[in-house]
């Protein structure tokens, strides 16, 4: 059960919090924010896989 809740809340505060984390992530990093948005999919991605494997 909880391999199905964590990635849906991590999901869910992204979703929630994007404006916050696109503002502090440009600040810091100045960073477009279409790299972050693929590198953070594929990391949601590879922890499903990992969660669903185990």
């Amino acid at each position: 059960m909880l391999k199905f809740i964590i990635p849906a809340v991590i999901v869910f505060l992204i979703v929630l919090f994007w404006e916050k984390i696109n503002e502090a992530i440009y600040k810091k990093f100045k960073i477009k924010i279409n790299y972050f948005v693929i590198t953070v999919f594929l990391l949601i991605l590879g922890v499903i896989f990992i969660l669903l494997y185990y």
